[in-house]
């Protein structure tokens, strides 16, 4: 174990309840009002503005490629849903004011996952990128023409690695090889097998390790540096990512309006996202204080035997520690969120934004995805239920209830709330493989 000085222990009782594995809430101690922020923040509007556009220039050519996104003018967008059948459940367990909503990137198109924003977001920059730069691409083009052979024979120089659990992967590596790029996916020991088996059907390269996310991504970092003609899609580090996210909460303000959801002092909204390495969560978070301000209560949601983000931020360490450091093995069901160490990025970006982060217990995991199925009909992965953790427990911790004390939301404010579980990933799951799940049963003391 890392020795790890007091003096960087800012939340002790948290972290010992880590580490015998309870289910917890740590409430960040540095959330600011927007108003002090974003002076000195290190990412605008204009970031999210600039890759909403971009994502636009790029619809024609998702609709020569992909006949899933045609219907949305090639924009890759997920529902939000009214849940009322699985809130009347949670209900009758736990304190809930307010509605119940989720937000099905589970069944985004494409990649099926979260990461059809970040990931194929990624790659598109690229291919743009190295389109200007060669002069065989102008911003006001019709980009469909990059479906043309001689386009794709000209990506086809150029090679992508990323290192990946899954989701990430499977974004990345569909995205580049329909575009012609040689594409390389480092899965981790937790990467499910059908993950990799889609990814080769696609046209990826897949090299598996009998070690973790760390491990892989290491080894995707170290094969890009080979020749400059290799990029490396970096889920720790890579601000294209994040933006890429971030594009999620100009979306969603439609979607509120269509359901006639108001944000604002009086309807608060909260948001609880599933989080591995932080990326994908520290985005959407980041768009949607930009456009609800303090009227928006962020939450990530990370299993109990892997809470990597919650221990780097709560010591300030950031992706210098891991939860191995704390003696966890990082081993989990939840696959997507198996990342022992955290996003340089994202604890710093998130200090002043994050409202908290709520762990959860594998047993959970599964019962929420049985409930969610047996009452609305929908399937997600195990790691996208942990969204649930947050709508159902945040009363239950004092942490929890002090929190809405401080920030004014008193009980007439919370039975106005709206609160979205965030799913993350499940469209794409093999039916055998889902029906694995939904027999799943954990012993409640993992």
């Amino acid at each position: 174990m890392l020795d790890i000085p007091r003096s960087l222990y800012r939340e002790p009782k948290i972290l010992e309840d880590i580490k015998a594995l309870k289910r917890t809430l740590w409430v960040n101690p540095d959330q600011e009002s927007v108003k002090n922020v974003w002076e000195s923040y290190p990412f605008t509007m204009s970031d999210i503005d600039d890759a909403e556009k971009r994502l636009e220039r790029f619809a024609p050519l998702l609709m020569q490629y992909f006949e899933e996104v045609r219907e949305t003018n090639g924009i890759i967008e997920s529902p939000l849903k009214k849940i009322p059948a699985m809130e009347e459940r949670l209900k009758e367990r736990h304190l809930i004011k307010g509605q119940l909503y989720v937000k099905l990137d589970s069944h985004l198109a494409i990649a099926g996952s979260i990461k059809a924003r970040g990931g194929i977001y990624e790659v598109l920059k690229r291919a743009e990128d190295l389109a200007l730069a060669a002069g065989i691409l102008k911003v006001t083009d019709d980009y469909s023409k990059l479906a043309e052979p001689k386009y794709r024979d000209f990506f086809s120089q150029y090679d992508i690695q990323v290192g990946s659990t899954g989701n990430l992967g499977l974004s990345i590596g569909i995205i580049s090889a329909t575009l012609g790029f040689d594409v390389t996916v480092h899965m981790s020991a937790d990467a499910k097998s059908w993950k990799k088996d889609l990814l080769r059907q696609k046209g990826a390269r897949v090299i598996e390790y009998d070690s973790d996310y760390t491990e892989a991504v290491r080894n995707g970092r170290l094969a890009a540096e080979v020749n400059d003609r290799s990029y490396f899609i970096d889920d720790e580090n890579s601000s294209t990512l994040f933006m890429g996210y971030a594009v999620a909460a100009k979306r969603l303000i439609k979607q509120l309006e269509e359901e006639h959801i108001a944000v604002d002092a009086d309807h608060p909204l909260f948001v609880y996202l599933p989080c591995g390495v932080g990326g994908a969560a520290g985005g959407i978070t980041f768009g949607l204080k930009k456009l609800f301000g303090d009227h928006v209560h962020s939450f990530f949601v990370e299993p109990a035997r892997i809470p990597s983000v919650l221990i780097g931020m709560a010591t300030g360490l950031n992706e210098k520690i891991s939860v191995k450091d704390y003696g966890l093995d990082g081993v989990t069901e939840a696959d997507g969120l198996a990342c022992p160490s955290p996003s340089a990025l994202v604890g710093k970006v998130m200090k002043p934004l994050l409202s908290g982060i709520f762990t959860v217990k594998e047993h959970e995991l599964f019962n929420y995805l049985r409930e969610l199925a047996h009452s609305e009909g929908l399937y997600i992965e195990p790691s996208s239920c942990s969204a649930f953790e947050g709508v159902a427990r945040l009363y239950d911790y004092p942490a929890g209830r002090d929190y809405l004390a401080e920030w004014g939301l008193d009980e007439d404010k919370m039975t106005h709330a709206t609160h979205i579980a965030w799913a993350t990933g499940g469209r794409l799951v093999p039916k055998d493989v889902m029906d694995h799940y939904l027999e799943t049963y954990i012993d409640s003391s993992r």
